[in-house]
């Protein structure tokens, strides 16, 4: 159900019987305030202006046009020419009815495109930290959304684990003769890593055996691919585990890491070459972008391929995008990455349409998003200045919901307690971070997070608790429910409204990448019923009424646990 997409056909057709171009957009959008509608068509004005027309006398015209049926009770022209819609409570009615039938809560879920999602993107022989989290946890709950909605979603978990620092690692594997690296945890391998880096800037000799190791990796040697896939292997084991405790839904298969593409990059320097896109440059090959500009107002060079042969991101990135599309087969591909990548990505995927690696109608999406900043407005650190990891943040996590649920509810059982504990401490993390703009930076607060007030996940959580518990006080199976609803107090309606608007919400986030706009949302959803909840009586009332309210009830809680399930957040019935 999407009411602005039923709403917007209708009056797009009636503004150009009306004499606007068949290109004319309603612009319908949800109204701000009760006494304006419960939607508004804002592009009369603008079509008015074009037609050289009085705008209220366009929007007149229009409505003699218009034929919404039993959808509206009333139309009316407000202010300067917008046409504001008041939805017939009858037609709310049977829509939620449907709605609360429906496990797929009265959703279109059938768009049928299959779209490369690439995010999380952990690098080899390194532990995921905090500045992982983003990127995990947006591109899931996108994931997740794109997925509801009847997409194919390919999950690529582009992992950094390629390049020369695996020829001093694997070096060095071989100097300790330590091949049983698959024993190794991941902090040992950190450790590695960095006596590896040390070696290699203190002797010579080893760092020249580490350079002929990238090239034998790079040409295929067995040996030396044995000791990268151990690397690549713990890490990935341990990235699991992380990804299993977030609720995320990325796996091991998903794993398409930088080292997929190296088979492809010297065909793609070859091609740009051929077509010359790609010239030489000091011994390395370039790309110079007109659209991009250095300092001195020239064409700026993006370098696709070193002097010494080695090749770069952008390389890498051409040959991913090549790959999802004709490989892959998908008519999409996102991207989720800080925003410091921004010109990478946009330079990268210039160069791949301008080789005309990718038809035009291919999609490409890049979502950026900020940092996560500690009270002091820097990048969040530990409070000796280090990297905070991201196994540690989950363990506070954890250690900070367990004090507040032991003293919020002591009477849950063992089982449950643990339970819940995992649900809030997992669930305020992630929702503290989803809930704020991806685009901006957003400081990062425990108590803000883990309170049960405000637009937090115990909150949420609670809210759906909260509608559970009317229905298990009146030993009633919501799955029983047998009835009609009825919208007879504004409560009621207001209830049934924001309800039939999880669709368009949904919409948004799969198309722009923002989850905080599902947060708020749900958020909103929750505040409604609970003044539906004040003002309408549900347990004490008669008959129809009572099962009526039930209905509105049962369809907000499948709302808010689907809306929270597709932010990667879990509910539970008792808190």
């Amino acid at each position: 159900m999407n009411i602005q997409q039923l709403l917007s056909a209708p009056i797009q057709q009636a503004m150009i019987a009306a004499g606007a171009d068949q290109d004319v957009q309603a612009l319908v959008r949800q109204s701000s305030k009760a006494q304006f509608g419960d939607y508004q068509a804002n592009g009369i004005m603008a079509a008015a202006k074009k037609l050289g027309q009085n705008p209220r006398e366009f929007a007149q015209q229009v409505l003699s046009h218009l034929d919404l049926g039993e959808m509206v009770d009333k139309l009316e022209i407000a202010g300067p020419g917008f046409i504001n819609i008041f939805l017939n409570k009858d037609w709310l009615a049977k829509e939620s009815l449907n709605a609360a039938f429906d496990d797929k809560l009265g959703i279109n879920t059938h768009q049928n495109q299959t779209i490369v999602v690439d995010y999380s993107s952990p690098n080899v022989a390194k532990e995921m930290h905090v500045g992982h989290l983003r990127s995990t946890i947006i591109g899931d709950s996108v994931v997740r959304t794109l997925e509801f909605l009847g997409n194919t979603v390919i999950r690529a978990n582009h992992v950094g684990d390629w390049g020369t620092q695996f020829g001093m690692l694997i070096a060095y594997l071989e100097k300790m003769q330590n091949d049983n690296a698959s024993g190794m945890d991941l902090s040992d391998i950190e450790e590695f890593y960095r006596q590896a880096k040390a070696e290699f800037d203190s002797n010579a000799a080893f760092a020249e055996t580490a350079r002929q190791y990238v090239v034998k990796l790079q040409s295929g040697d067995a040996h030396c691919l044995t000791l990268w896939q151990k690397l690549v292997d713990i890490t990935m084991n341990q990235c699991q585990a992380t990804y299993d405790r977030l609720n995320v839904t990325l796996t091991q298969a998903d794993t398409m890491g930088e080292s997929l593409y190296n088979p492809m990059l010297q065909g793609i320097v070859d091609d740009l070459k051929n077509q010359g896109l790609a010239v030489e440059d000091n011994g390395a090959t370039v790309v110079f972008l007109d659209e991009f500009k250095n300092k001195e107002g020239e064409p700026m060079g993006v370098i696709v391929q070193k002097n010494d042969g080695g090749f770069l991101y952008t390389t890498t990135d051409i040959a991913a995008a090549t790959y999802r599309c004709h490989t892959l087969k998908a008519n999409k591909a996102y991207v989720f990455t800080d925003a410091r990548q921004s010109q990478h990505m946009q330079q990268a995927w210039l160069i791949t349409r301008k080789g005309k690696f990718i038809p035009d109608e291919f999609e490409l999406k890049h979502f950026t998003f900020g940092m996560m900043l500690g009270k002091d407005g820097k990048p969040f650190k530990t409070r000796t200045g280090g990297t905070v990891k991201l196994t540690d943040l989950l363990d506070e996590a954890v250690e900070r919901a367990a004090a507040l649920i032991n003293q919020k509810n002591p009477d849950l059982s063992e089982q449950e307690k643990q339970a819940v504990i995992e649900a809030v401490a997992i669930g305020a993390v992630k929702y503290a971070d989803l809930s704020k703009n991806r685009t901006t930076d957003y400081v990062f607060d425990w108590d803000n997070m883990l309170s049960f007030e405000g637009n937090t996940a115990p909150y949420m959580q609670y809210a759906y608790t909260r509608i559970r518990s009317i229905f298990a006080k009146a030993q009633i199976d919501p799955a029983t429910l047998d009835g009609q609803i009825m919208l007879s107090d504004d409560k009621e309606r207001a209830l049934a409204v924001k309800l039939l608007q999880f669709e368009e919400v949904l919409l948004a986030v799969s198309e722009d990448g923002l989850p905080h706009l599902l947060c708020q949302y749900l958020f909103e959803l929750a505040g409604i019923f609970s003044s539906f909840y004040e003002a309408c009586p549900i347990l004490t009332t008669q008959e129809p009424t009572k099962t009526s309210r039930l209905l509105l009830a049962k369809l907000t809680a499948n709302t808010l646990q689907k809306g929270l399930d597709l932010l990667g957040i879990k509910t539970v019935e008792k808190m």
